[in-house]
C-alpha cells in the first residue's frame, strides 16, 4: 500500500506506532510480509481483548450491518473478530499485502466464516472504489495516519459508506508502557525518552509521505469535515498486569529488540546499554526474566455516520 496497514506495532506513538512496526516504513516494497505475519498475528492476538471491547461498543452503536470493510486489515485478526461479532455480516479485509490477506482467508476458514469473508488487495484509499457495494461499517485501525492527506482519505472512506453507514477510525490514545519508570539500573524514565524519539520519527514519516498535508489531529473534526455526523469517541484499555503472560513477554521482547535496531542511534549510550541489558537472555534483570513486566495501552476509536 502506501503504507496503509493497520500493522502498526502496538507500541508506538500515541495513536500511531513506532515503526512503523519497526522497520516497516511507508513503503512496503522492502518488507517480507510472509515472514512478518506470525509476529503481527501475535501482537494483534495479544490486543484482542481491547479490540473485542471496541467491537462490542460498535455493536451497540451500529444496526446489524450487511457489509463490513476492514481497511488495512493485516493478517485478519480483527476482520475475523468482526465476523464473530456480527454473524450476519459479510466481511471484506482490505490490505496491500497478498501474503497477509492469504493468512486472513485461512483464519476465516478455520473459524467457519469463509463463506462470508472476502479480501481485496490494493492501496488505500483508492482501492475502496473496487468494492461491489457500499459499506455499512468501515473500520480503519491505525492506518489513516500512513496516508499523506488524511482529511482527503477520510472523505474517500465516507464516500464508500452506505447512507446511514458508520466509519470507525482507531487513532489516538496513549503510548504503550511495559516497565516501571525505575527498573533498578540505567537512568529512570527509559520509556519516556524512547517515546520522545518515536514522536520525532513519526513526524518525519508523516512529512515524507507522498502528498503529505499537515493537519491538527482532531479526529472528530476531521470526520465532521468529511461530511459525517453523530460523531462519538471512546478509549479502550489493554491491561496485562505483571507478571506478564508468555505472549505479552514475547511482545515486549520483540518491541525492545526493534527499538534497539531502529532507534538505538537516536538514544544516548547509557540508554543503549540499558536496552542491551534488558534484552540479554542470560541477565536475570532482562525482560526475559524480570517479574515486573506488564503491558498497558489505550487506543481511541472515533465513530461517525454518513447522513441518510
Amino acid at each position: 500500500m502506501a503504507d496503509t496497514h493497520q500493522h502498526d506495532d502496538e507500541s508506538g506513538h500515541p495513536g500511531h506506532d513506532r515503526e512503523q512496526r519497526h522497520g516497516h516504513s511507508h513503503s512496503h516494497c522492502d518488507m517480507d510480509w510472509a515472514e512478518m505475519a506470525p509476529l503481527l498475528e501475535n501482537q494483534m492476538e495479544l490486543f484482542t481483548p481491547l479490540y473485542e471491547r471496541a467491537l462490542n461498543w460498535l455493536a451497540k452503536e451500529v444496526t446489524e450491518p450487511g457489509l463490513i470493510v476492514d481497511a488495512g486489515s493485516g493478517p485478519g485478526v480483527v476482520s475475523c473478530l468482526f465476523a464473530e461479532t456480527f454473524p450476519g455480516a459479510r466481511v471484506v479485509a482490505v490490505d496491500g499485502s497478498a501474503p497477509l490477506l492469504e493468512r486472513a482467508r485461512d483464519r476465516a476458514g478455520r473459524q467457519g466464516a469463509a463463506d462470508r469473508f472476502d479480501t481485496l488487495t490494493g492501496d488505500l484509499p483508492g482501492v475502496l472504489g473496487e468494492l461491489d457495494y457500499p459499506a455499512d461499517l468501515l473500520w480503519a485501525s491505525r492506518s489513516v495516519h500512513h496516508l499523506g492527506d488524511q482529511a482527503a482519505a477520510l472523505a474517500v472512506f465516507a464516500q464508500r459508506l452506505a447512507p446511514g453507514g458508520t466509519l470507525a477510525v482507531m487513532e489516538g490514545g496513549l503510548g504503550l508502557r511495559f516497565l516501571p519508570r525505575d527498573i533498578g539500573f540505567g537512568r529512570p524514565g527509559l520509556q519516556a525518552r524512547i517515546g520522545a524519539v518515536e514522536e520525532e520519527r513519526f513526524a518525519r514519516m508523516r512529512a515524507e509521505l507522498p502528498g503529505s498535508v499537515a493537519v491538527v489531529e482532531d479526529w472528530p473534526a476531521l470526520l465532521a469535515s468529511a461530511g459525517l455526523r453523530h460523531i462519538r469517541s471512546r478509549t479502550f484499555l489493554l491491561d496485562v498486569p505483571a507478571p506478564a503472560t508468555d505472549r505479552a513477554r514475547a511482545f515486549v521482547t520483540d518491541t525492545l529488540t526493534r527499538t534497539r535496531e531502529v532507534l538505538g542511534e537516536d538514544l544516548d549510550a547509557g540508554d543503549r546499554a540499558t536496552l542491551d541489558r534488558l534484552l540479554d537472555a542470560d541477565d536475570k534483570a532482562s525482560v526475559h526474566h524480570r517479574p515486573d513486566v506488564f503491558v498497558l495501552a489505550a487506543h481511541t476509536v472515533h465513530a461517525a455516520v454518513r447522513p441518510v
